[in-house]
Order: C-alpha cells, then sequence, then structure tokens
C-alpha cells in the first residue's frame, strides 16, 4: 500500500491523507488491477464467473489495506463510504453494483469498521468520465453534467450517520485532475464529518482510463 495527498484545490478546501494499492496502468497491462475494470461492468456484460473472481481479487486487496489503514489511524471505530457511481443507483443493475457490494461485505467483517457504504448515493445522472473517449454502444446513455465544483451534494442523497464520523472514503481508481474524488471529500466534510481519509485500489496521472 502507499500514500500521497489529494492537495487542495477549487473542489476541496484543505489537503487530504490518501492512500492506494497499486498503480492504474491501463486494461490489459501487464500488472494493472483488470479485476477493477470488470467489477465496474459499465455495459452490463461481464460473465458472471468472471465477477466471481474480481469480486474475491478485491475482497483480498481490501482486508490487506484496510487492516494496515486502521493500525496506522489508530482509531476506536472508521466508518467506510463508497464513491458513488456516476449514474443514479437505480439504473445500475446488481451485476454492475459488485465494488460497492464487495467494500460493504469487507467493512462489516472487519473489526472497528462501521459500513457506511450508503453514507452517499446517487440520485442524479452525471457523465461517466472514463467513457468521455471510449468508444460506447449507440444506446448507451452517457447524459449528464461533467464534474464541478458541488456535484456530489447536488446530485446525491447523504445519510445524517455521517455526522461526527471519522470516514474512509474509497474508490475503484484515483485520476488527478479529474476531481470527482476531491468533491466528494469536501462534501463529506460539509456534511459534518469529523475527518475524512481517502483509498483508492488503484492510482494513475493520466486524465482518462
Amino acid at each position: 500500500m502507499n500514500r500521497f495527498k489529494i492537495e487542495k484545490n477549487s473542489y476541496l478546501k484543505k489537503e487530504t491523507i490518501a492512500y492506494y494499492h497499486t498503480d492504474y496502468t491501463g486494461y490489459n497491462s501487464p500488472g494493472n488491477p483488470d479485476y477493477i475494470n470488470v467489477l465496474k461492468n459499465t455495459f452490463n456484460n461481464e460473465a458472471s464467473e468472471n465477477l466471481r473472481h474480481a469480486f474475491n481479487d478485491l475482497t483480498e486487496v481490501l482486508i490487506e489495506d484496510l487492516i494496515q489503514i486502521l493500525q496506522i489511524m489508530k482509531l476506536k471505530t472508521l466508518a467506510v463510504c463508497v464513491v458513488p457511481r456516476a449514474k443514479a443507483e437505480e439504473n445500475y443493475s446488481k451485476n454492475q453494483l459488485f465494488f460497492k457490494a464487495c467494500v460493504k461485505n469487507v467493512a462489516k467483517t472487519t473489526y472497528s469498521c462501521i459500513d457506511g457504504t450508503d453514507y452517499i448515493v446517487r440520485k442524479t445522472d452525471t457523465k461517466t468520465t472514463h467513457l468521455c473517449r471510449a468508444k460506447m454502444p449507440s444506446d448507451f446513455n452517457n447524459d449528464g453534467p461533467m464534474p464541478y465544483p458541488g456535484i456530489t451534494k447536488e446530485t446525491c442523497i447523504f445519510s445524517n450517520d455521517i455526522y461526527n464520523k471519522d470516514i474512509l472514503l474509497i474508490d475503484d481508481i484515483y485520476t488527478k485532475t479529474v476531481n470527482i474524488d476531491e468533491d466528494a471529500v469536501q462534501a463529506l466534510l460539509d456534511k459534518g464529518a469529523k475527518s475524512v481519509t481517502f483509498y483508492a485500489v488503484a492510482k494513475t496521472q493520466f486524465k482518462s482510463y
């Protein structure tokens, strides 16, 4: 696991401590965590066996890293939250929500963790940023706005349980300059979180993945 800092900008008012498991180098590249792409299941066409293997791979990574983060932070409790997908959650099938389901399962079974995976739920569609330059099926709906400061608060429903919690916010891939993660961190702080630490399974420096 690796540590980095998310710098403050127009989306985020203060620097945030962050962690990530591995580099994201591109789907099918050597050493790339392709299980992330499988679990996204963007076009809802992944085989059940592939989803099951990807779920197991992610579970191993999350358990390993979450235990380390708990040891570093030395907190009695840590609420584990997930950055919501771009579209309203009701628009996804169960087979497209395995990333969140995996995080939920690990949070529920890890000592000192609170399941906060429903603390933020998308209610309004936004643009799926990683598909902006990708070839998409003609019937795929990618309507909605691109990221802007405050987009998370304006397009999501928030739980009152956020208040005064130390939160670990998890996303699959962190990409600097996209700013969805920065905006989600700030939204949690604005909703009363005591603290927010960020974790991504993978991190990349280029704009689209």
